[in-house]
């Protein structure tokens, strides 16, 4: 791939590194050899830390047990420190869910505001970008209808409705239904049909930097509108933004201290469908729902993921999304990092955007697809050759800055592969090698499991704080299904263990040792799929 005709007009030659996916885009071989080692990174931590964790057990047991404690002992402060996050977050979730968002944009005093906006119903505009591949009418319907249904001026959202030219045939007239249904609505409605372009990877981010562009030059040109005046938020075709999303949005952007060097992230609940879930694929989607309501309440590490927003103004600068990588949510926050020289971050927003629980045709499709969803997220460890070969490039970015993201991705991915496994497998590994030796006859050996055991069994009482708000955010009881439901939404928790390692542990590793190699993975789109479409998820502002 030639990197240099895939870079955007601010960039020059020596920011050309912005744009490179992978370490094959890099024509140079020594700059190749060096971005491929910092992609094993990830995977050399994995499987250095097993393989120390096998030698310690049989050459230095008494050292591998005390770690094991210790180990258990900062899990479990770990998880007391993320259920105190979470139970803030929650909170303030809350909280803005019951404020009176448009008094508070009316109380705002704009009369110098940096981006010249002195009036937010009339000088603020959000764009709506809307790639899908597969997803259904009646899923995209729901998405609109949810815009449609936001506390905010319909004049002043725009949709970009974006389909794939490899999707399926029917893409065309779902588009259309749509915008006869839908244009009118709204203060710009355009449909597009991405097409491949050389160099491409298949997948979101090449549609949405496509669908982006196409508006820009239609819509936001055509109508002379600045591009600071613009905040997009780019959606999966399942998205259903919360009522006061779009005036949280707004107010975050305006009273932020740099709203052009920021982007908006907020909290993807897993809910849509999650009624239809069986409790493994519905265990899953709270966890995650709670681990990105948890990092709202640490906004100095949030990372852009999936349903995010940026002011437009930023995103051209920086060329739209990468069209060759499949992380491209996480990919772009690390783009405005590298491409502003570290002066980005994320916003938290703590207000909700509903989205689908992993569902398929049958129980053990959606096994499968939850294990490939997870594994498609944690190829996001590419980034780290990514980053740390931009902050070898970009000598503006400051030490410290390097140092903290450097440290906090490859830990977060290091652990997201290994912690379950030395959690709950290291003790009993200790146990079984050091039998017939002198240190499998003490009583430390026999007591490592039970030890073990007691730490998690202590730890695992931060669940009741999960089954409380899986409960509270659970949207309204479909009619088929019986009040005894709620008991299978609160034993479901049992399952923590099995998914921790089969739906955490190895599809991390999985993903990250196949980045070692150098088997990049292709984007893989999770199917859409409902048995039953509900019409509301979340109680509109009074």
């Amino acid at each position: 791939m030639d990197i240099q005709k895939y870079i955007g007009y601010r960039f020059s030659v020596d920011k050309s590194y912005i744009r490179i996916g992978y370490a094959n885009d890099l024509r140079d071989p020594e700059e190749r050899i060096l971005f491929r080692l910092f992609e094993m990174i990830p995977g050399l931590l994995i499987w250095g830390t097993f393989i120390l964790m096998v030698l310690g057990a049989w050459l230095m047991p008494l050292a591998a047990a005390v770690f094991n404690i210790l180990f258990d002992l900062y899990w479990f402060l770990k998880s007391l420190y993320f259920s105190w996050h979470l139970r803030r977050s929650f909170r303030v979730m809350r909280e803005y869910q019951r404020a009176d968002s448009p008094a508070r944009l009316q109380n705002l005093d704009l009369s110098s505001h940096s981006l010249g906006i002195r009036d937010w119903r009339q000088d603020v505009w959000h764009l709506i970008v809307l790639p899908f591949y597969k997803e259904g009418y009646d899923i995209l319907r729901h998405t609109l209808d949810g815009i449609r249904n936001a506390v905010y001026p319909k004049e002043g959202i725009m949709i970009v409705l974006s389909g794939e030219e490899r999707g399926e045939n029917s893409a065309l007239e779902i588009m259309e239904n749509l915008r006869k249904e839908f244009s009118s609505q709204f203060g710009g409605f355009i449909t597009t049909v991405h097409q491949d372009q050389p160099g491409e990877l298949a997948g979101k981010g090449a549609n949405e930097t496509w669908a982006t562009r196409y508006v820009k030059q239609e819509l936001i040109d055509r109508r002379g509108i600045p591009y600071e005046r613009v905040i997009v938020s780019v959606f999966d075709a399942d998205t259903i933004p919360s009522p006061e999303y779009f005036l949280r949005l707004t107010f975050a952007y305006l009273t932020t201290k740099k709203p052009l060097r920021t982007s908006f992230q907020p909290v993807p609940l897993f809910i849509n469908n999650i009624w239809e879930a069986p409790a493994l694929a519905r265990v899953i989607s709270f966890s995650s729902t709670f681990w990105h309501l948890m990092n709202q309440m640490r906004p100095e590490r949030l990372v852009s993921f999936s349903s995010h927003a940026f002011p437009f103004k930023a995103l051209v600068e920086m060329d739209f999304w990468q069209t060759n990588v499949v992380s491209e949510d996480s990919r772009i926050f690390w783009q405005g990092l590298l491409t502003f020289d570290g002066d980005w971050r994320v916003e938290p927003l703590s207000v909700p955007v509903a989205m689908d629980a992993n569902v398929a045709e049958t129980f053990w499709r959606t096994l499968k697809n939850l294990y490939l969803q997870q594994r498609r997220w944690a190829f996001g460890a590419a980034d780290i050759a990514y980053f740390l070969y931009g902050f070898r490039k970009n000598k503006k970015i400051s030490l410290r800055t390097k140092f903290y993201w450097a440290f906090h991705l490859m830990e977060g991915f290091w652990s997201w592969a290994t912690n379950s496994i030395l959690i709950f497998l290291m003790g009993w590994l200790i146990v079984w090698v050091s039998q017939g030796t002198s240190f499998g006859t003490t009583l430390l050996a026999h007591n490592i499991p039970r030890l073990t055991g007691y730490i998690l069994g202590i730890a695992m009482l931060a669940i009741i704080t999960s089954i409380y708000m899986s409960i509270i955010l659970l949207p309204p009881k479909p009619p088929p299904y019986g009040r005894h439901r709620y008991i299978y939404m609160t034993l479901q928790w049992i399952f923590i263990p099995v998914t921790l390692i089969f739906f955490a542990s190895l599809p991390a590793i999985d993903a990250q040792t196949r980045l070692m190699l150098g088997k990049y993975l292709g984007f893989w789109p999770t199917p859409k799929i409902r048995k039953g479409i509900q019409k509301t998820v979340f109680t509109p502002l009074k």
